[in-house]
């Protein structure tokens, strides 16, 4: 059976946005352009040398009923909850949080030499686990196997296996695939994904090539640019001249309706208004 290459449907340029306490943010999935890519909600790039970009962080605040996947490529970022989790996300680290019924907690950069760099995507949560406890996956960047497949390519695999190699987020309704993937010059990488399944790409060094064959009538893709595909089989990328590093995430859409308000994503409205009842009353984190 032939495979079917993902064709490109979206490229997506980043959106500045100031959010938290005023954290300057790169913003490529909930915005005006790209509302959510079934069952992602948002996808916002940090980064900056300027300790003023990032330093006043995101103060408590709740959510619920998604899931928060923070990628620290430098820098470090402080974070403690209402359940009492705290600890310190550093370079190569990963977040893995699953707000479910509900949660409140901080996340504060701290002031480094150098780039702070990373990224947070938030994943929906089907409605029969919007409910659920709270839970952490918090991962170390020594946790994370790397493999090197031909050509040189090297892959960190966050969650979704390559190669026989899993990677250490297990148990997440949407399936994930989550790989940060550098390809060098001029070098192709492919990568199969679940027919049916969501799928982004999001190239953040270098620049290349995304689509069947990788053909040249497809347009070259640089930093920072947020690719979406359609349906298919097999993801197909290649490398330009200063080669590439880019995030390759996939997940399983869910399909449901959706009501958003802030940190919170239910099914309906009335859920968002119990939600927002429930944070004035005080009721809203449940033992």
């Amino acid at each position: 059976m032939t495979l079917q290459v993902r064709k490109v449907a979206r490229i997506i340029e980043p959106r500045p946005v100031l959010e938290g306490a005023g954290v300057r943010l790169k913003r490529s999935i909930a915005t005006a352009e790209l509302d959510h890519v079934d069952p992602f909600l948002l996808f916002d790039h940090f980064g900056s040398s300027n300790p003023a970009d990032y330093m006043k962080g995101f103060p408590m605040h709740p959510h619920r009923g998604i899931e928060t996947v923070t990628y620290m490529i430098e820098g470090r970022v402080n974070h403690k909850d209402s359940i009492g989790n705290s600890g310190t996300i550093t370079d190569g680290d990963v977040q893995w949080m699953t707000s479910g019924r509900g949660i409140l907690h901080e996340e504060m950069p701290q002031q480094i030499d150098g780039e702070m760099k990373g990224f947070q995507l938030w994943v929906n949560l089907p409605a029969k686990l919007k409910m659920t406890a709270p839970r952490y996956q918090n991962i170390a960047s020594d946790q994370i196997p790397k493999v090197q497949i031909q050509d040189g390519v090297k892959i960190r695999v966050i969650a979704g296996e390559i190669n026989g190699v899993s990677g250490p987020v297990k148990e997440i309704a949407a399936e994930p695939i989550y790989l940060d993937v550098s390809v060098p010059p001029n070098t192709s990488f492919s990568q199969p994904i679940a027919s049916g399944h969501a799928a982004i790409a999001y190239v953040f060094e270098g620049e290349g090539v995304f689509g069947p064959d990788e053909s040249e009538q497809e347009p070259a893709v640089g930093q920072p640019r947020l690719v979406v595909f359609g349906d298919g089989d097999l993801i197909s990328a290649r490398a330009m001249d200063q080669g590439m590093r880019f995030l390759l995430v996939s997940g399983q859409p869910l399909n449901e309706p959706i009501a958003r308000y802030g940190p919170f994503v239910m099914n309906t409205q009335s859920e968002i208004e119990q939600t927002l009842q429930q944070l004035k009353n005080g009721t809203f984190i449940q033992k």
